[in-house]
């Protein structure tokens, strides 16, 4: 059984190991694949078994690759693939849930902190010799906000949306949900669920951990954002067109909002014409939120056992229409 592995690098740069794929068939590694149609379908010909991450498999690839039976999704999204087609033509396609649930929710809190205590533009000052030099026992070069009694408004309350509310209310912080589902059993005085509206009213921080839907696209715009309080901090470690990037860089720019800590774009890798990179108090990571070693081991672990189940006839992790 040939397996094929089209973009290998991102999941695996060398720290982890593909063995437990080679007891199952004949396999190959791309570290990359190159995202043109002739491109892909050269690199899977004959092949069974395909893992993708972001190499996109389209209804045309996969008519012309009659051999493949399954496809294994290195990933949560599994948007690079049409499902549809899959479907038509008998292919399993799996994906790898919740392997990242903690890893995200700590870069959340990083975002945030680093956008209340800006850590990396202190240590630079104390590098360049500023404290050395300075007249007083310390000093500070931005406003230094505290936690503690802040509204954080988490728009998405799944596993991810859970554990960053755990967190937040170890800093002390109140916490807001919008949800399509209510957590009656959990109301507190530290949590209340909420519609929209309220929780961009009452936020001091707003996270974003919903899915990318044709109802949760541009979530965050220009009219949802002049409903926030003034200085309002944003958050995002879930998909990039939730925000309409030309107004949160508008808001950042006007100082309507505070501070964005941004993990996700809407075209990754980041154009170099996009909104955020010219927009004051935005701090941009390349979409790590998902990479801790820990994580990606997690990651493997459950590629392999989907594709052991398949191979055993009992599929799980099942992508349904």
């Amino acid at each position: 059984m040939k397996i094929v592995v089209l973009d290998g690098y991102t999941l695996n740069p060398g720290d982890l190991s593909w063995e437990a794929l080679k007891k199952y068939g004949d396999l190959t590694v791309f570290d990359r694949t190159e995202k043109e149609t002739n491109k892909i379908i050269e690199a899977i010909v004959d092949a069974e078994i395909i893992f993708t991450n972001k190499t996109p498999l389209s209804k045309e690839i996969l008519i012309k690759t009659p051999t493949v039976k399954y496809i294994g999704v290195l990933a949560t999204g599994f948007n690079v693939v049409d499902i549809d087609a899959a479907h038509e033509l008998g292919i399993i396609v799996t994906n790898v849930p919740a392997y990242s649930t903690d890893s995200v929710a700590q870069l959340t809190f990083a975002l945030l902190l680093e956008l209340t205590n800006q850590v990396g533009i202190h240590n630079s000052a104390v590098q360049d010799g500023e404290w050395v030099n300075s007249k007083d026992f310390c000093f500070w070069k931005t406003p230094l906000i505290e936690l503690n009694r802040k509204t954080i408004g988490i728009i998405g309350y799944g596993r991810i949306g859970q554990a960053t509310v755990k967190i937040a209310q170890s800093f002390g912080m109140k916490v807001v949900v919008y949800s399509n589902r209510k957590y009656p059993e959990l109301e507190s005085d530290n949590f209340k669920n909420t519609d929209f509206e309220t929780l961009l009213s009452q936020s001091d921080v707003i996270s974003l951990h919903c899915p990318l839907t044709d109802k949760t696209k541009g979530i965050i715009n220009e009219d949802s954002i002049n409903l926030m309080k003034d200085g309002v901090m944003i958050i995002n470690t879930s998909r990039g067109p939730l925000i309409v990037e030309e107004d949160l860089k508008n808001a950042l720019n006007s100082g309507k909002v505070g501070g964005a800590g941004i993990d996700v774009v809407s075209e990754e890798p980041i154009k170099k014409y996009n909104p955020l990179l010219q927009a004051k108090n935005c701090i941009i990571t390349p979409h790590i939120a998902w990479a801790p070693k820990e994580a990606r081991e997690r990651l493997m672990h459950i590629a392999v056992k989907n594709l052991e189940e398949f191979i055993n006839g009992n599929p799980v992790n099942v992508v349904s229409l």
